[in-house]
C-alpha cells in the first residue's frame, strides 16, 4: 500500500496536532523507509517478479527486520517513546507508535501471505488485496480522500505556501501512485531500493508544508 499509509498520516494530524506532518509521514511509512537500507545492506531481499500479485511486480522474499510484526512494534515504541520524551507530548507519542503499527496492518490487508510475525519465525500473513487491482485502487483512493479531508479540517494555511505546497505534495503522491500501478516493472532490485529511499524527501516536504499551516479549532469547526 502507498496512498493508504499517507492517508493514515494525514488523518492522524487531528489526533496529534503538535506533531509535524513530516514526522507523521515518517511514522506511517517507517517500515518502508527502513526497508531499502536493509535491502542495500543485504539484510533483506526482494525480487522483480511480475505476476507475483496483480498489483505489484515485486516479490518480498525476506524482510523480517523492517516488516515483521514484532519489529514493527519495536520501531513504533522507539519512535513514539522517543518523541513523547523529547517533545513532552505523550498523546503525540502514542499516535506515532500507532501509525507505525498501522503500516503493518495495512500491509497485511494488501500483501499476499509474505509478512512475517517475527524474525526467524515461519508464520506469514497477508489477505491478498493486491490480487485485485481495481479493488486496491478504490480502497486506497477512499482512504486517501478521507485522510486529506481530515487534514484540511485540522489545519489552515498560515501562508500561501501552505496551500500551494500542500496541493503540490498531494498531487505528487497521486502521480507517483499512478506511475507505480500502470508503469513498467523496475529495472532491478537495487533501483527499487534507491527509489524507495527517496521517500525521505517526502518526509521533508511534508514537514515544510506543515510548518506553513496552523492548527484549526476542530471542536468549534
Amino acid at each position: 500500500m502507498f496512498l493508504g499509509h499517507f492517508a493514515a498520516a494525514l488523518g492522524a494530524k487531528r489526533a496529534a496536532p503538535r506533531a509535524s506532518l513530516g514526522l507523521l509521514f515518517a511514522a506511517a511509512q517507517l517500515p518502508d523507509l527502513l526497508w531499502p537500507a536493509f535491502v542495500l545492506a543485504g539484510w533483506e531481499r526482494v525480487r522483480i517478479a511480475p505476476g507475483d500479485t496483480a498489483f505489484t511486480p515485486l516479490a518480498f522474499v525476506h524482510y523480517p527486520w523492517s516488516h515483521s510484526l514484532a519489529l514493527v512494534l519495536l520501531w513504533g515504541a522507539l519512535l513514539g517513546g522517543g518523541y513523547a520524551l523529547l517533545a513532552r507530548d505523550r498523546r503525540g507519542g502514542v499516535v506515532l507508535a500507532a501509525l507505525v503499527l498501522s503500516h503493518w496492518v495495512l500491509d497485511a490487508l494488501t500483501h499476499r501471505p509474505d509478512l512475517p510475525l517475527a524474525p526467524g519465525g515461519t508464520a506469514r500473513v497477508g489477505l491478498g488485496l493486491w490480487n485485485s487491482v481495481p479493488l486496491t485502487i478504490v480502497i486506497e483512493a477512499l482512504l486517501f480522500a478521507a485522510g486529506v479531508a481530515l487534514y484540511l479540517r485540522s489545519t489552515r494555511p498560515a501562508a500561501r505556501a501552505g496551500t500551494v505546497g500542500l496541493w503540490a505534495l498531494l498531487a505528487f503522491l497521486v502521480v507517483v501512485y499512478v506511475g507505480n500501478v500502470f508503469g513498467p516493472p523496475p529495472p532491478s532490485e537495487t533501483a527499487v531500493a534507491w527509489a524507495t529511499l527517496s521517500m525521505w524527501l517526502l518526509v521533508a516536504w511534508a514537514a515544510w508544508v506543515d510548518g506553513r499551516r496552523a492548527p484549526t479549532d476542530v471542536a468549534g469547526a
